[in-house]
């Protein structure tokens, strides 16, 4: 999923795949034009902040007019990579990693989990939604004979940093770790963490800030 060479703020990077949701969104297609005002009212969001956003990946938009929605979306999808897909490989086939293999969501967001690996010898060979789980040990041989940048990491914790490393070994360049553990990386190598132990820690915050109140 490789991004445009304009620099952005990573706080417009993560509203952008927002902007495009809404502009994909059903029933959206019946207009040909869109404002910054539109989808900031949609999204609940200030039309300044939209607006630099925009700006920041298109040059299209027109006082008075907006942009055409069909010519931004391509502006985002091409900025965001999602017209350029990025071959990926996950390793632990456990069942959020098989969950992640199954799901058919990826491809518009520019993502092909290629295969999976695992070093259970009872998943050599099995197939999750068309897609093979391998052993580790051929693990090096698949990234580097087709090129593959991405690792997908859904190992328990404690395996997670000697996963990693493999990965990297492997020529992967960015990690999207679900594993609950810091991982230490070379510099030059990104890793995006999904923590749902962090994301449980705001939602039970939020909620007794909300209760407390009451």
């Amino acid at each position: 999923m490789m991004m445009s060479d304009r620099c952005v703020s990573k706080q417009t990077l993560q509203r952008l795949p927002a902007y495009l949701n809404y502009l994909r969104g059903p029933g959206k297609g019946s207009k040909k034009h869109v404002s910054a005002t539109m989808i900031a009212e949609a999204l609940g969001l200030n039309d300044v902040v939209v607006r630099k956003d925009l700006a920041s990946v298109s040059s299209s938009g027109r006082p008075r007019v907006g942009y055409v929605r069909s010519e931004l979306i391509k502006e985002l999808e091409r900025f965001l990579g999602y017209d350029n897909s990025q071959d990926a490989v996950l390793v632990g086939a456990g069942k959020l990693g098989q969950a992640l293999m199954a799901y058919g969501g990826f491809p518009q967001y520019g993502l092909n989990i290629l295969a999976a690996f695992d070093s259970d010898p009872r998943l050599d060979g099995v197939e999750v939604a068309g897609k093979k789980i391998l052993s580790m040990d051929k693990l090096p041989g698949l990234c580097r004979r087709v090129g593959v940048h991405i690792g997908i990491i859904t190992v328990p914790g404690e395996h997670a940093q000697a996963v990693c490393d493999q990965l990297i070994d492997s020529g992967i360049l960015a990690v999207w770790n679900f594993a609950n553990a810091h991982l230490l990386v070379p510099e030059g190598i990104l890793v995006q963490n999904e923590n749902m132990a962090v994301s449980l820690a705001l939602l039970s915050n939020h909620l007794k800030e909300v209760f407390s109140t009451k």
